[in-house]
């Protein structure tokens, strides 16, 4: 069975998905009310956390339609590091998740159905792991900006989802540095505008 992998980001409409002075205890940098709270307003996102509430619109069903589609994440240390205590007990994934680190440690269980697997032998290792417990469904490359990079230069992304936010940063931490020498080649499949982002689909082309 063929598994997808995707990578599905929310950025600001000059590249940027985390402001300046981003970090570990402030994840998105300046501009976290943008692009975290556009995240966390959704209802879908705030069913999948425990909460109640939220925005249920055109935009909460396709971060649904994520959640649905996906059978298991891949992420950086970082990423992790900088959300595991925002998630909580109960993280929004629902799915086991592999996280990329030099620093193994044991296999973390959440309620929900979410785990927390590190990985330390590379991207290749942690995708196989991440495809062999998909059940199917897709595998999606989670994030920081580093990770979703190594895997598009590696070309084991297949399908490329953007949210583009309305704002300008200016400065930041840019999702598309770092791919290398070459053209990045990619089919639309789907444009949904709304008034809160524009929703990008492509399908990357090897």
């Amino acid at each position: 069975m063929t598994v997808t992998v995707t990578a599905d980001m929310v950025m600001s409409l000059d590249g940027y998905i985390a402001g300046t002075g981003h970090s570990v205890a402030n994840p998105a940098g300046n501009g976290a009310d943008r692009i975290g709270g556009w995240i966390h307003a959704q209802s879908s996102w705030r069913e999948r956390s425990g909460l109640d509430g939220g925005e249920a619109d055109r935009d909460s069903e396709i971060m649904r339609e994520w959640f649905e589609a996906t059978g298991s994440v891949v992420m950086g240390r970082l990423m992790y590091d900088s959300g595991v205590e925002f998630w909580g007990d109960n993280p929004p994934f629902h799915t086991p998740v592999f996280v990329l680190t030099n620093r193994p440690a044991p296999t973390l269980v959440k309620k929900g159905g979410t785990s927390f697997t590190f990985v330390a032998d590379g991207i290749h290792s942690a995708l196989d792991q991440a495809k062999a417990a998909a059940g199917g469904r897709n595998v999606d490359i989670a994030g920081g900006a580093d990770t979703v990079q190594q895997y598009l230069r590696a070309g084991l992304v297949d399908e490329l989802q953007l949210h583009v936010l309305p704002v300008l940063f200016g400065a930041g931490l840019r999702l598309f540095d770092n791919l290398g020498l070459g053209a990045h080649a990619l089919e639309p499949i789907r444009v949904v505008d709304t008034p809160g982002a524009t929703h990008l689909k492509y399908r990357v082309l090897k």
